[in-house]
């Protein structure tokens, strides 16, 4: 078995990329009220803070706050991932599986990255917010629906036209 070498700072501020074995579905986009329900359930058991967050059709990205003295986002993921897929799978979705019979939704791993200060931080949520624009799914990133760039134009942290013009380049964003 392989074991995976992974960054654990109690308390931490982390990076995570999590996509879906099928990179040409949509179902994280089409049923949002299910993985939003899964965030949810997952908070309220083993709680965190999303600090940015994006939600693409068959892949996310998300900047999560873990407790104080708490390291254990992996089971956060094992958590969420598995109650969007009972939910599907309750709903009638159908859902892959693998000739295990394993289901075959999620990719088995997600990508991870501790942030290390508030630069880099800054970084991660620029790139969270202009990915829907990377992608060609929208040409201005207040016109993608599933991001929490409109809590930050809540908030007064960014204005409403940040980004909508595509001027924002790869290199000058996170990963």
């Amino acid at each position: 078995m392989v074991h995976y070498r992974r960054n654990r700072i109690p308390g931490g501020s982390y990076f995570f990329t999590v996509a879906l074995h099928n990179r040409r579905s949509h179902v994280l986009t089409e049923q949002i009220n299910f993985l939003r329900k899964a965030f949810r359930q997952t908070q309220s058991r083993q709680p965190f803070s999303i600090d940015a967050i994006v939600i693409l059709p068959e892949h996310l990205h998300t900047i999560w706050t873990l407790p104080p003295g708490d390291a254990d986002y992996s089971g956060r993921w094992r958590a969420l991932k598995g109650g969007f897929t009972r939910a599907l799978h309750r709903a009638g979705i159908p859902v892959p599986h693998h000739a295990s019979g394993e289901y075959a939704l999620w990719q088995r791993r997600f990508w991870e990255h501790t942030l290390r200060d508030e630069r880099d931080r800054q970084h991660h949520v620029d790139y969270i917010h202009y990915n829907p624009v990377k992608h060609g799914y929208v040409s201005a990133v207040a016109d993608w629906p599933w991001s929490s760039f409109h809590r930050y134009v809540q908030q007064g942290l960014l204005p409403r036209d940040w980004a909508g013009t595509g001027e924002l380049h790869d290199e000058q964003m996170g990963e």
